[in-house]
């Protein structure tokens, strides 16, 4: 089978661009895209963990992600914040420390935030502030453009909301305003569906994530915002999918790839995320494209 030099190249590049989750990849045996995945989270019993709602989720910790993103090519991504976690920060360094320099974070912190807070965060890979409203985070709209505006201008931060789309029907306006504003889990409804793509055309990007937690005709959904904005789109696992109706499974991949075809996909599954999150190759990588695989 003939190889286009075009082709090899961009895809070695691709792979090269990985660095191996503590050596993990080093049994994979046949070669495999590389995946970005710009939502997930960690729950290490070695930190604080709170309950939300009467509810604590099991502990999820690197080790056990790694057991299932590596054999999927998921080889950098976006460590997430979550309500179980709050505004503590230890626990989210401490991981991006030990992940490397191709997964980078996104946090919870509170409306007065000192302005070296955000600085010192911004040196350790984080790139944005989280906004957790479906799970109880009682924010203004005004007080959510402030802190953004405010991060964004220090540290080049950006938005991410996870809420039902719907509920931000009356605030299309504001948000549109807002630099790289990212919505989680596809906004999460179907009744959210139009205020979404309305977003989506100013230039909001959308998470891919957490198809088992939302009340929504997923393909339809991956569809209209690729049509939309073929850049808007970008793959998140959501594991370990706490509390969701069904957990993250490889076939949800295998969705987007059979939804959007294989250019679409492509930028869903790696491109629109490392542009977004600003992850360059590490050219300190040591890993070797071969005929059989990676080693």
């Amino acid at each position: 089978m003939t190889i286009k030099r075009r082709s090899f190249l961009l895809g070695t590049a691709a792979v090269l661009a990985c660095i191996p989750l503590r050596g993990v990849f080093a049994e994979i045996t046949k070669p495999i895209e590389p995946i970005f995945d710009a939502h997930f989270h960690l729950f290490d019993p070695v930190f604080p963990i709170d309950a939300n709602r009467g509810f604590t989720p099991p502990t999820f910790t690197q080790t056990d992600y790694e057991r299932i993103a590596a054999p999927l090519g998921i080889c950098s991504g976006v460590l997430v914040g979550s309500s179980f976690q709050g505004n503590r920060q230890e626990w989210l360094c401490g991981a991006l420390s030990t992940l490397g320099t191709q997964w980078v974070g996104i946090t919870q912190l509170p409306m007065d935030v000192s302005d070296e807070e955000i600085l010192r965060l911004a040196q350790q890979r984080i790139r944005g502030i989280r906004f957790n409203i479906y799970r109880g985070d009682e924010i203004r709209i005004d007080q959510l453009v402030s802190l953004t505006q405010r991060a964004f201008d220090l540290a080049g931060w950006h938005p991410e909301i996870y809420v039902d789309a719907f509920k931000m029907r009356q605030h299309v306006a504001e948000l549109a305003k807002l630099p790289n504003l990212v919505v989680d889990h596809l906004g999460m409804t179907e009744a959210g569906m139009p205020v979404l793509l309305d977003l989506v055309d100013a230039g909001a990007k959308v998470k891919a994530s957490g198809f088992g937690r939302v009340e929504m005709n997923v393909p339809r959904a991956l569809e209209q915002i690729a049509q939309r904005n073929p850049d808007a789109l970008m793959f998140g696992s959501d594991m370990p999918s706490t509390r969701a109706k069904r957990p993250f499974q490889p076939s949800d991949i295998e969705l987007i790839k059979s939804v959007l075809g294989h250019d679409l996909a492509r930028k869903t599954l790696w491109e629109n995320g490392r542009s977004l999150y600003q992850i360059s190759a590490n050219k300190t990588a040591s890993m070797v494209l071969q005929t059989g695989g990676i080693r």
